[in-house]
């Protein structure tokens, strides 16, 4: 019999640039509470690489991280019914308020992480921000392209 399950709540601040949007939290990132858990996802590498310094491995370590370097966490999925982590068994779900923190930031640009997120995000109202569809960091992703992350984060983060 499955269940419902909640996500996370949001993580931004006032001064959030970037708003990261996955899917729904993994079962080892709800183990520990926040995003990106899984030790084999790419994220935290991709984000630590391009900002040139290390995320840490600690909850609080990651969040100081974010909140210095502007990026904003969130999933667009709010609660669920969800075997495992996998994206395809996601039923019975609830959109999350994605509105919410690009109104209540300064969101220039949405990352969507994966195809999934891409499809319920384009569910909802969007606001005008624009987005671009991100290859998932996934472990299970073949075709990750780190490239792909880094020119994005280019268009909001470049140097000048």
């Amino acid at each position: 019999m499955s269940r419902i399950i909640c996500g996370f709540e949001p993580f931004f601040q006032i001064t959030s640039r970037v708003l990261v949007l996955g899917s729904f939290p993994s079962v080892k990132s709800r183990d520990i509470g926040f995003y990106y858990g899984n030790p084999q996802n790419r994220f935290w590498k991709v984000l630590s690489e391009y900002f040139g310094e290390s995320a840490g491995t600690l909850v609080n370590e990651k969040k100081d991280f974010l909140q210095k370097h502007g990026v904003a966490l969130w999933d667009v999925v709010y609660e669920c019914e969800i075997q495992g982590s996998s994206d395809a068994s996601i039923r019975k779900y609830i959109r999350a308020d994605v509105e919410k923190v690009i109104k209540e930031s300064s969101v220039e640009l949405v990352l969507l992480n994966g195809v999934t997120a891409k499809k319920i995000y384009l569910e909802g109202q969007v606001e005008n921000v624009p987005y671009l569809l991100m290859p998932s960091t996934s472990p299970a992703n073949p075709r990750f392209d780190k490239s792909i992350w880094f020119g994005a984060l280019d268009t909001v983060f470049a140097k000048k």
